[in-house]
């Protein structure tokens, strides 16, 4: 009889506003304060699909001192691994600059001046596309011839200087051969 009574007792509980939104807030829904006092709440959940399971995931990890440690850890160095590849490859073809932004990116989820940093990075990165967009074709042709002359004579130096082949040497070569 005590029990029957007890389960009657919690289920009143959990059907009453206030006990709805005390177990709503448990299961990690977000209940408004201002919706609290309603009658009917409604109930809100975090973000959804992957981000939520990663911030969800994350959180239950900073809640331990140990896993907040652990964490610190295993951000800085996986994100140092990124910048340090993404360096390398600066000079050659490839994804270099993305990979240096994508590490710094992994830091910020665990240190503040990461996210300050990747912040800036973005705005300025934002601010020269619109102004690039801003100009004319002609202008836009030359920008873009600059930056393909760029890029190749860091790769012809790469070349040169790392492998030791030289690109335009052979490419001489080869013209007042043939």
């Amino acid at each position: 009889m005590v029990t029957g009574s007890s389960s009657a007792t919690s289920r009143t509980r959990a059907e009453s506003p206030k006990g709805a939104a005390r177990a709503a807030e448990r299961r990690g829904y977000e209940v408004p304060v201002h919706e609290r006092s309603k009658s009917a709440p409604t109930l809100r959940r975090g973000p959804r699909g992957w981000r939520g399971r990663l911030h969800t995931t994350l959180d239950l990890i900073r809640a331990n001192p140990t896993g907040r440690v652990a964490l610190k850890i295993f951000i800085g160095v996986l994100g140092a691994l990124v910048v340090t590849v993404g360096v390398a490859l600066i000079p050659l073809p490839g994804p270099g600059w993305l990979l240096v932004i994508a590490g710094l990116g992994v830091w910020a989820v665990e240190f503040h001046w990461a996210r300050r940093l990747l912040a800036f990075t973005r705005r300025h990165v934002n601010a020269w596309t619109r102004w690039i967009t801003r100009q004319s074709l002609p202008v836009r042709f030359v920008l873009g011839a600059i930056g393909l002359v760029f890029v190749s004579v860091v790769v012809w130096l790469s070349l040169k200087y790392s492998l030791g082949i030289d690109v335009v040497a052979r490419a001489l070569h080869y013209l007042a051969t043939h």
